[in-house]
């Protein structure tokens, strides 16, 4: 073996053993993030631990607060909140020598609700450690993967490892609502040649992002005497025929998807209906029907073609039922959206990350896309950052009650992020 693989297996044991040194301290500050509620409009306390340690690590900070006045006008920005007074944003610094490549290291500080504690064996916010898990609510989404990136960095701190290039460390707010602090972050400057995103996707290596967008179907019934219901239409029935026409829409638009990457995803682009409210009264015939959910759109798409699409199966329900040609549906898209982001798994930043996976996990990374939106897609489509979406935590865990992460996959991420950080911050530009 050479010089420079003798010099980088020794680099490799000193991050190990740095790792290991540092294991209790981010744990406990990953106790501490768990047990502050960030759900939105609550992020600040959570953000403050953030901020603290990212002093601790001598990085410098910039901390603002978003202003909606200079988000509204972009076309990314989609939120349904004005004020984010008290509830900062976070880009920390770390400046490299120069003539390497930068990196945006990015994790959300938002959670979202706890909803039943009924449902938690433990109390939600608790950090409590069992077996090796560290249960609570952000625990696997996303406030572990946010600790491994914290790890990385202070390893590279610590052990004085030389960086050409920059790491920029964000902490934003809104992931879980659209995106609005990281779309902040880059109308705000913070652009790199390469982002991470340790979103929980069990170690699985993401370079393609679904994204989503929200919808609300207004659908129209004629009101009457629960007693005469036959003088009335019913409009949670017209409704039903609404969602079987979404299923079917669904089923069309993922049999065109032929990315292999998506070969594992069981349904590639959902249509899902979270919400629906009809009815004021039981014996009535309910003249109104809202229906809300979410569209997946593919990384090959964009948010128009899919809206089009959408609102075009709809407009065709007249085509079968003459109610709806009279009093067709009614449209909104609403709240949050998430962009896709489309990144070629040949990638530099994908074999560099592969290769640092391999080192530490000595077997092949599993390469998938994501079947959920992240801040990825701001990043990617508005700043023509190359984004790969890769941490600890388990997707199927992530907004459940008993949210866990399992520990020692914060370490492994750390240790690969550490690794391939040194790799691609020292590549030249």
């Amino acid at each position: 073996m050479g010089r420079r693989g003798i010099e980088l297996n020794d680099v490799h044991r000193l991050i190990k053993s740095k790792i290991e040194e540092k294991k209790r301290s981010t744990v406990e500050l990953l106790q501490k993030l768990v047990q502050e509620d960030s759900t939105r409009g609550n992020e600040y306390k959570a953000q403050a631990v953030i901020i603290e340690r990212c002093r601790e690590l001598g990085m410098e900070l910039d901390i603002w607060e978003v202003q909606e006045q200079g988000l509204k006008e972009h076309p990314f920005y989609r939120c349904d909140r004005t004020d984010f007074k008290g509830n900062p944003n976070l880009a920390a610094l770390l400046k490299g020598t120069g003539g390497g490549k930068s990196l945006i290291l990015n994790g959300h500080i938002d959670v979202v609700p706890e909803g039943d504690r009924t449902d938690w064996e433990y109390d939600p916010y608790s950090g409590k450690v069992i077996d090796g898990k560290l249960y609570g609510r952000g625990s696997t989404d996303m406030k572990g993967g946010t600790s491994s990136l914290l790890l990385a960095i202070e390893v590279i701190k610590e052990l004085q490892i030389p960086l050409k290039g920059d790491i920029i460390f964000q902490s934003v707010i809104e992931e879980e609502s659209g995106g609005t602090g990281t779309l902040a972050a880059l109308l705000r400057g913070y652009e790199a040649d390469g982002a991470i995103i340790p979103e929980p996707t069990n170690m699985k290596i993401f370079p393609k992002q679904q994204g989503s967008m929200w919808f609300r179907i207004a659908v129209k019934g004629k009101a009457a005497h629960g007693g005469t219901r036959y003088e009335g239409i019913n409009a949670i029935e017209k409704g039903c025929t609404v969602i079987s026409a979404l299923n079917n829409l669904e089923h069309e638009r993922n049999k065109r998807v032929k990315d292999p990457l998506y070969d594992n995803v069981p349904i590639p682009l959902p249509i899902n209906i979270g919400k629906v409210e009809s009815g004021k009264w039981p014996s009535s015939v309910p003249d109104l029907a809202v229906i809300e959910g979410r569209v997946g759109v593919a990384p090959w798409e964009t948010m128009e073609h899919v809206e089009q699409e959408f609102e075009q199966c709809l407009a065709s329900l007249g085509e079968e039922d003459p109610w709806f040609k009279e009093h067709p549906v009614e449209v909104e898209w609403f709240g949050g959206r998430w962009q896709p982001g489309d990144l070629s798994p040949d990638h530099p930043i994908m074999s560099q990350l592969k290769n640092s996976y391999k080192q530490v996990m000595t077997s092949n990374p599993v390469i998938e896309a994501s079947p959920w939106g992240t801040d990825g897609g701001i990043l990617s489509q508005g700043g023509g950052i190359p984004v790969v979406v890769f941490g600890p935590g388990i997707t199927e865990v992530a907004h459940d009650a008993n949210e866990f992460i399992e520990l020692k996959r914060i370490f492994q991420t750390a240790e690969i992020l550490t690794l391939f950080i040194i790799d691609w911050c020292n590549s030249e530009k």
